[in-house]
């Protein structure tokens, strides 16, 4: 079996943080949110290729984050694009991909910024069983939230119906970026060939559940897709689970850390209260007050009181008054 993870996204919703840095290599915790994939497809001796599917732009970052992680079984594989609005859609991305590396056995899809609390070994185990198309499906609790994302509808644990994005949620089951296709039903090209929705994977699935059958996967352990900074940072604070993660090189002087908080090496907090927030490296708050924030690397933020804040690198922000 092969493995594509995604990875080719811009994450403009968290832009400025993450402007020049994928979002898949921000922290969560210990690890980074790709990461926690990544580990697990290595460990797993049903995969035998992983692509990571990436732009032009990200690609060295990733190049160097594979290398220094030591995995073996990783490898780019490169669309050629810069800017959000030169991208292909994910369908015809992943319809390259296989092209590109002539991919001919069982895929398994999965988004790179996805945080999940499952095993992929034990969907990947379900997977097996069924022997046909599975995604994984994630009951968000909310018709508004569903309106986000593909709905799913079953009959015992088999897709009846599936729904991308619909304006009135008739559940609140959705499929997440998780996906387990057989070698003949890697059928990308039929699909775009078909003049369908290059765009979002969903699409394809609905496509492909009129066609044959297709089974959920359903699980109720965390999920977070990280793509705004509210999810990037309720990922930490389950990561963190009310905890506070601080660099042992950074420097903490008169300073409250609260609650899931975390503080990369060398940055410096002075006089400060600070809690569900993330402090990057080399970055020095004094006297302030953070709260659900963000703050990029280089950063001096001085005599404030932020909350929601997303601040980029090399800024500085003083108060004087």
């Amino acid at each position: 079996m092969q493995a594509v993870v995604l990875a080719g996204g811009y994450a403009t919703r968290l832009w400025p943080v993450t402007k020049h840095r994928p979002k898949m290599l921000l922290p969560v915790g210990e690890s980074t949110v790709i990461d926690r994939i990544l580990s697990e497809l290595e460990s797993d001796d049903r995969i035998e290729d992983v692509y990571v599917s990436t732009n032009e732009r990200f690609a060295a970052q990733f190049e160097a984050h594979v290398a220094d992680e030591g995995y073996e079984k990783p490898q780019l594989s490169i669309e050629e694009t810069t800017e959000e609005d030169e991208k292909f859609g994910v369908v015809g991305a992943l319809a390259q991909l296989v092209e590109r590396e002539q991919v001919d056995d069982d895929l398994l899809v999965i988004a790179g910024d996805n945080l999940i609390g499952f095993d992929v070994s034990d969907f990947l185990d379900y997977f097996e069983k069924r022997d046909a198309p599975t995604l994984a499906a994630y009951d968000v609790g909310s018709r508004e939230k569903a309106k986000s994302y593909g709905l799913v509808e079953l009959d015992g644990d088999q897709v009846v119906d599936f729904q991308e994005k619909p304006d009135d949620p008739r559940s609140t089951l959705v499929s997440i970026a998780c996906y387990a296709l057989p070698a003949g039903s890697v059928l990308f090209d039929e699909y775009l060939d078909g003049d369908n929705n290059p765009d979002e994977p969903g699409w394809f699935v609905q496509w492909l559940q009129e066609r044959r059958p297709v089974y959920a996967f359903c699980f109720d352990d965390a999920w977070y897709d990280i793509g705004t900074p509210e999810s990037y940072l309720d990922a930490v604070a389950w990561a963190l689970d009310g905890q506070s993660l601080v660099a042992e090189s950074a420097t903490i002087e008169v300073t409250e850390v609260g609650d899931n908080v975390h503080v990369l090496p060398e940055a410096e907090l002075v006089d400060c209260s600070v809690e569900h927030s993330v402090v990057f490296s080399n970055t020095t708050i004094r006297d302030c007050e953070i709260r659900n924030s963000i703050i990029d690397k280089d950063t001096h933020v001085e005599n404030l009181d932020l909350a929601g804040a997303l601040i980029g690198a090399h800024t500085q922000i003083t108060n004087g008054d």
